[in-house]
């Protein structure tokens, strides 16, 4: 089974097993913070039925809320989108190195590995938001108008600082 959340394929042997999973994780962990289901989508700037459509698994949410609503849950996005990662591991210092967080906030040329690349960065320049455990928040300005992306770093093969001798 493949679910499509966004660009990104998530599989049931590499990923999400179920869409009920992911909903579980979300529910859990907003139960935990002691936060209704009003309170989340009011901070997440989506309805309260959406909140409820996650949470039953009956829809994803979108990509670009992930790093959102794993802020919020404080969890990475790893522990939300894979099955094997658990809400108590915490992301490994290092593993986004200082050379990468000195990139926040600069605007850069993402070059990816073959058949990695997200469409819609494939050719526009764009602003690397944050890093959120192996996942990269990113902004881009495309013909669909100004968009955020949430892209695995390990799709990145290199990028290119630019405005910078």
């Amino acid at each position: 089974m493949s679910i499509s959340i966004g660009k990104i394929m998530v599989t049931e042997r590499e990923g999400i097993n179920n869409m009920n999973e992911l909903g579980n994780k979300i529910a859990k962990k907003r139960k935990d913070i002691g936060i209704t289901q009003i309170e989340f989508a009011e901070m997440l700037n989506v309805t309260r039925q959406t909140v409820s459509r996650w949470e039953a698994g009956t829809v994803l949410p979108d990509i670009d809320k992930i790093s959102d609503i794993a802020k919020i849950l404080h969890v990475s996005c790893d522990y939300l989108l894979k099955d094997e990662v658990s809400d108590e591991e915490k992301v490994v210092n290092g593993t986004i190195s200082r050379l990468l967080k000195d990139t926040v906030g600069k605007t850069v040329k993402l070059n990816f590995f073959d058949g990695e690349a997200d469409p819609d960065l494939f050719y526009p320049d764009c602003r690397i938001l944050d890093f959120e455990g192996n996942w990269m928040k990113v902004e881009a300005t495309t013909r669909k108008g100004k968009i955020e992306k949430l892209i695995p770093v390990s799709s990145v093969l290199s990028l290119e600082i630019k405005g910078e001798e």
